[in-house]
């Protein structure tokens, strides 16, 4: 048998190349967080993603899929959905070990936030990523940052990457509804006046 090993931590069977992981999405549960924090911290900390303090987690794990082996209920990856207006949802925080990556793991997280966002009847969704290509297998289109509403950059206002942010943003229609949303007050950067 042939096994890899990358970022240290052992994924329980997925070092195995040959083995077939069963994997189940399901919402995230408050024993879930310390996974959680390994698993988004890990990338964090090689600059990969934005980390997450534990607080966070807590406070916003009703947001948190995770996908789990059904072998033994281990965490193997992560996604967020967070709604963020009456026709707009973030997809964030998506992060799975990387010894379990190209198995279909990030697809099934992404895939079960798109199916959320439906069920909440909330038109679009965006995300804001150093993976674009992964996104655009999965129907996402790049947009220009500004176009996102003021109120989804009051978590990129305390990033220390803030001013030389290199994510980009991509966004996918997953209904085709007019959503009756009040309008927004805080508009896009986009639609602020210009200094001149």
């Amino acid at each position: 048998m042939f096994f890899i090993k990358k970022l240290g931590k052992k994924c329980g069977k997925c070092y195995n190349i040959s083995y077939k992981m069963n994997v189940k999405v399901r919402k995230a549960i408050v024993s879930d967080v310390l996974s959680l924090y390994d698993i988004i911290n890990e990338f964090a900390n090689i600059d990969m993603m934005l980390p997450r303090a534990l607080h966070e987690l807590y406070e916003n794990i009703r947001d948190f899929f995770v996908a789990v082996d059904t072998d033994n209920d281990e965490v193997l990856g992560c996604a967020a959905l967070h709604v963020n207006w009456a026709n707009l949802a973030e997809v964030k925080s998506v992060a799975v070990r990387e010894e379990c990556q190209g198995k279909g793991v990030g697809k099934k997280l992404i895939e079960r936030c798109i199916e959320e966002a439906k069920e909440l009847e909330v038109s679009d969704i965006f995300c804001l990523t150093y993976q674009p290509e992964f996104f655009k297998t999965l129907g996402f289109k790049i947009i220009d940052r500004t176009s996102l509403p003021r109120k989804v950059w009051g978590e990129c206002i305390r990033c220390p990457k803030f001013n030389n942010c290199t994510e980009t943003a991509m966004s996918l229609k997953v209904l085709d509804l007019e959503t009756k949303a009040p309008i927004d007050p805080l508009v896009s950067l986009a639609e602020l006046p210009k200094n001149e």
